[in-house]
């Protein structure tokens, strides 16, 4: 029986057109090999699994490749492409720096590296996570490194750049790799899940890519995880099971809440949340990113390409911005924000994540500051001149047409009526009436202070 290869592995890519998501570093690479200027250091800094490697063994191949193609891709079949690809080349060293960090293994190199390559073209040096070798390391390495023997060629690489020293970093020519994009990460899913035959969902590989957070490995890991988790079909209900978040429904329910003021349904989810054994920490980055989804929305419109969604969603987004001012998301946005801070030194409990859901559904009932603040102004002018004037109309809640849509929405002047006296204290009152009441009465105590000292001001100068 054959030994099972991940999916990471098996489909690494062996040629240049196969990486995914840093076309402009590849075209660098293949320009200075096609016009012999192979410089003799580079540092590759990005994030986990954006190809740092890969592009440091597919250097090493094309350096050593006895027969290019026209377009400068590694052949793959020749002796030296096969002993790259199976880690077996004497020409082609790999160090991990995390386990050879000291000044003793950057000797061992400098020894080394005045030897010629055995077979290949080139002797490639691949020093992985180069920001864990210690400064006497690096200090070994300065001299070697700014004046290397003919033919050899350093690669770095390192997820921390800034921990890099400045000398070795000017010795080197530095390309940054970017986060691979949600839709260049599904493109690659659905190959693989083509190329397997496999029965899953577009969404599904969509909640998949989303949750790489630009990681084309992660995504990989997480599709193989799945696969040995479940057989037969897979949807977005068994992802959102295996990865253990929340199903995006349970968000755009608690906008149908929020709006209707149904507290009730913030214990329902905290309590699925809790009994199901969900991270807290994911549930938060999905709210986040399902208020910055509504934002994106009000500013760009659902047609957004930005707005990497599938098209159910994406006309559930757009109800969901119609039930919510821009003013009221962006506080939102910044309640989730600082809770995330908090809970660094102090764990999200079951009690406090209640709270937090009350405080977004109680956001949906406010009333818009800048309409409170007309409605001051109009006030006081109303008794220095002595004339009652027309109170201020009350904006739209909903969008009516592409050309408003960044104006800022607030509740319709039929659920907001301002003129009538705050209803007598009764044993029940809504969450409209609470959020209301507040907010009148923050802005109350404002007013009432301007007049005190206002007052003041007049018993001095007489």
């Amino acid at each position: 029986m054959a030994d099972y290869q991940v999916l990471a592995r098996k489909y690494r890519p062996q040629h240049f057109s196969d990486v995914v998501g840093q076309d402009a570093i590849v075209a660098t690479l293949k320009n200075a090999v096609k016009h012999k200027r192979v410089a003799h250091a580079y540092l590759l800094c990005g994030p986990r699994g954006t190809g740092k490697t890969t592009l440091a063994r597919l250097l090493a191949k094309v350096l050593n490749c006895l027969n290019l193609n026209d377009d400068f891709e590694p052949c793959n079949t020749c002796p030296s492409c096969k002993e790259i690809t199976s880690g077996s080349s004497l020409d082609v060293l790999e160090v991990d720096g995390a386990s050879n960090r000291g000044i003793e293994e950057i000797r061992r190199i400098n020894e080394t590296v005045a030897y010629s390559s055995s077979k290949g073209l080139y002797k490639v040096y691949i020093i992985d996570e180069v920001h864990m070798l210690t400064k006497e390391a690096f200090n070994a390495l300065l001299k070697t490194l700014e004046e290397p023997p003919p033919k050899v060629v350093f690669v770095f690489a390192t997820t921390e750049p800034h921990k890099v020293l400045p000398t070795i970093m000017s010795r080197c020519q530095r390309f940054n790799l970017n986060r691979i994009p949600t839709p260049s990460i599904l493109h690659k899913l659905t190959h693989i899940s083509t190329e397997q035959q496999l029965d899953i969902q577009q969404e599904a590989l969509l909640m998949i890519a989303s949750r790489a957070e630009g990681s084309l490995r992660d995504a990989e890991s997480l599709l193989d995880q799945i696969l040995a988790f479940h057989e037969g079909s897979i949807t977005t209900d068994v992802v959102s099971t295996i990865l253990g978040i929340m199903p995006k429904e349970i968000f755009f329910s608690l906008d149908n809440a929020g709006k209707e003021g149904r507290l009730s349904v913030a214990f329902d989810i905290a309590h699925q949340l809790f009994s199901q054994g969900k991270d807290l920490n994911h549930f938060l980055e999905g709210l986040l990113e399902h208020y910055r989804n509504i934002l994106l929305c009000w500013t760009s419109g659902a047609t957004s390409p930005l707005l990497t969604v599938s098209e159910e969603e994406r006309s559930c987004y757009e109800a969901s911005a119609k039930m919510i001012t821009q003013e009221q998301c962006l506080t939102i946005i910044d309640l989730l924000v600082d809770t995330q801070n908090q809970m660094k030194s102090m764990p999200l409990g079951r009690i406090a994540l209640e709270a937090l859901l009350l405080r977004i559904m109680r956001t949906y009932q406010r009333i818009p500051i800048d309409f409170l603040i007309r409605r001051l102004i109009e006030l006081e002018d109303n008794i220095v001149n002595g004339a009652p004037t027309k109170p201020a109309p009350l904006p739209q809640q909903h969008i009516s047409s592409k050309s408003d849509i960044c104006e800022d929405p607030t509740p319709s002047a039929k659920d907001l009526n301002v003129k009538q006296p705050l209803p007598k204290t009764e044993p029940t009152t809504t969450i409209a009436q609470q959020s209301r009441t507040d907010t009148l009465l923050q802005f109350a105590a404002v007013e009432l202070e301007g007049s005190l000292q206002k007052k003041q001001n007049i018993k001095f100068l007489q």
